[in-house]
């Protein structure tokens, strides 16, 4: 391959081969990104070639052409925003996202570092002291300052342990959380992002803590885009929580400089293709900047769909400074998901998903996407939603389905479920067994929750006995990933590592990126050249 300090300058006549203007060459030079490509232009025929190593000699069959482009060689470290990387010190503008109930297990965020990624801990679902043995054990092996960081989800239900959870990360030292499924800010999230920030001699804020916010409407946005509003600064400043100058600081800087645009996911998703709600949020963020004035380079990821390499480049395409990847991760071998789960993933296709009740916002109609196919999760918790829309107690539920309920859904007396429910939240939360003494309708949601709670459960301790009611949370990439990977060493489960997903997808990213970049200087490369098989990668 020729070095670019070789390559012949744009405007410079070359003779040439006619192997410069088949599809096998131009194959080839799409998927040779990490070597610079001459793009020629056929003189006589006004076709366009490409230059793979130096021009051959003259032959009878030389032809005469004109240098029209040169390409420079290209890296997956390259791709996104350098920032990105600098900021996390990280190798590759990467994330792998956080899956809950531990389903992005310690072990995951381990390899997603040695790999050069950062990995956020699946802290979602799970109990406080759960969460610090994690993060302490992440700290550890990694260090406090490495590339990896936890979760923080919105619990609207329970907001004490919100505030737990933050206690942990802020006594623990943890550098970087993602905070998702928010529809509104809370003083927890405001705290983390504020706490510890400094001005440097030039007056420059001083982040210690960096808050990724995963969003997908433009007006939830707003709120991680924008500084931290004033009133919950005060009130965080009254409680001992930050000082006044932390206080004032977060009134010059964004609440969170990292915003993940989450469009069509597994788990919490709004379904939005990633073409309408990038452009959108990035306007907001603009618009924003440009109102609050604080100068601050604010990066915009992309998360959701991300399940092959054409997916990843569309994505950087669209402006993204990083990507983040979850349900293709939760089929890699070291996921906190069963055997079983694992196995069901690799066997999905892209229309496998349906949409079903959430466990930790039941009451409030929100929904996840789940695996459809081998599981019939998403229908029976479709039907506690039902029961509890046209019901107002247990007691009010008919007697033949009350019967159906305990003989398929919950495969328990319902006393049982609602014994094991009370000493449940006796433990987790006493005050929603008092809720639910008052309420009976409360009662009934705690009821519910049981199986939706239990379900994934299930699927992550790989109880045989439940498995059709496995509820794996799970997007439409996943079923791309299958239909990219058949037939190579990535179609066995076993051998899915999240560091040969990552770098299989980047590695792609870079090929179906060359591919455009070609395409754009006239070349007419082949479609089949954007659909790059996987292969080990060191």
């Amino acid at each position: 391959m020729n070095d670019s300090a070789t390559l012949p300058l744009a405007g410079t006549p070359v003779r040439t081969g006619p192997a410069a203007f088949t599809a096998g060459t131009f194959a080839q030079a799409a998927r040779s990104p990490r070597a610079p490509v001459t793009v020629i232009r056929d003189s006589q025929k006004a076709r366009f070639g490409v230059l793979l190593s130096d021009p051959p000699g003259d032959s009878p069959a030389s032809i005469d052409a004109m240098v029209t482009a040169v390409l420079p060689a290209l890296y997956p470290e390259w791709l996104g925003d350098r920032s990105f990387c600098e900021t996390h010190a990280v190798r590759f503008p990467y994330v792998v996202g956080e899956m809950a109930n531990g389903l992005t297990t310690v072990h995951m965020v381990v390899e997603a570092a040695c790999a050069g990624f950062l990995g956020f801990f699946g802290a979602a679902g799970l109990d406080p002291a759960h969460i610090e043995d994690a993060v302490a054990q992440l700290s550890r092996e990694l260090g406090p300052d490495a590339a990896w960081g936890s979760n923080l989800i919105h619990s609207p239900q329970q907001p004490a342990l919100e505030d737990a959870t933050v206690e942990v990360y802020l006594r623990r030292g943890v550098r970087r959380v993602s905070a998702s499924a928010f529809m509104k800010l809370t003083l927890p999230v405001v705290r983390y992002a504020a706490a510890g920030l400094t001005a440097d001699a030039g007056g420059h804020v001083r982040r210690r803590h960096h808050l990724f916010a995963k969003i997908s409407r433009p007006e939830t946005a707003r709120f991680f885009l924008a500084p931290a509003p004033p009133e919950m600064l005060d009130a965080l400043v009254a409680a001992g929580h930050l000082t006044r100058e932390e206080a004032d600081l977060a009134r010059r800087v964004p609440l969170a400089e990292d915003v993940t645009v989450e469009a069509d996911s597994g788990g919490h998703t709004d379904n939005r293709p990633l073409s309408a709600i990038f452009p959108s949020i990035a306007r907001v963020a603009a618009d924003l900047a440009t109102q609050h004035g604080h100068g601050r380079q604010v990066r915009l990821g992309a998360a959701g769909g991300l399940g092959t390499p054409s997916a990843v480049a569309a994505a950087f395409a669209l402006g993204a400074a990083y990507v983040l990847t979850g349900s293709v991760n939760q089929a890699a071998v070291e996921s906190g998901l069963g055997a079983s789960g694992r196995a069901l993933l690799a066997q999905a296709g892209v229309a496998d998903v349906a949409m079903a009740p959430s466990a930790d916002m039941f009451e409030l109609g929100v929904q996840v996407q789940v695996l459809k196919r081998g599981t019939l999760f998403a229908a029976r918790a479709r039907r506690l939603r039902e029961l509890y829309k046209s019901c107002d107690s247990i007691e009010e539920i008919p007697a033949g389905e009350r019967g159906r309920l305990e003989k398929e859904i919950f495969q328990l007396p319902l006393e049982t479920v609602l014994e094991q429910t009370e000493r449940f939240w006796a433990a987790r939360d006493p005050r929603q067994n008092e809720r639910a003494a008052r309420e009976p309708k409360h009662r009934m949601a705690l009821c519910f929750r049981w199986y939706l709670g239990q379900s994934s459960r299930w699927a992550i301790a790989d109880d045989p006995a439940r498995r059709a009611d496995y509820q794996i949370w799970c997007g439409p990439a996943m079923g791309a990933f299958n239909d990219w990977v058949r037939g190579s060493f990535l179609e066995e489960p076993a051998r899915r590592t999240v560091a040969q997903i990552g770098r299989n997808l980047l590695e792609g990213a870079i090929a179906v990126t060359r591919a455009q970049q070609l395409r754009a200087c006239g070349v007419p490369v082949p479609l089949g050249t954007f659909d790059v098989a996987p292969r080990p990668l060191a």
